[in-house]
């Protein structure tokens, strides 16, 4: 198993990455949350406060969250 290694031993390149991926979730989970808010429970397949827990598994919460939990209503 690779050893982790501290911040300050990742090299500029990397820690490039680790803050562009942190802000990706974070622009995510936060566009979801705020459409789950805007949505009714007719709007949504499934529960609102399940959908609200899943919004916080990252990476892939708001990602499930606004592929598969909202439901367009005609």
């Amino acid at each position: 198993m690779a050893k982790k290694k501290k911040w300050s031993e990742l090299s500029s390149g990397a820690k490039a990455l680790v803050l562009v991926g942190a802000a990706i979730e974070l622009v995510l989970t936060t566009v979801a949350l705020k459409d789950l808010r805007s949505r009714t429970s007719d709007e949504l397949r499934g529960p609102k406060w399940l959908w609200r827990l899943v919004s916080f598994v990252q990476p892939v919460g708001p990602i499930a969250y606004l592929l598969f939990g909202r439901r367009e209503l005609d």
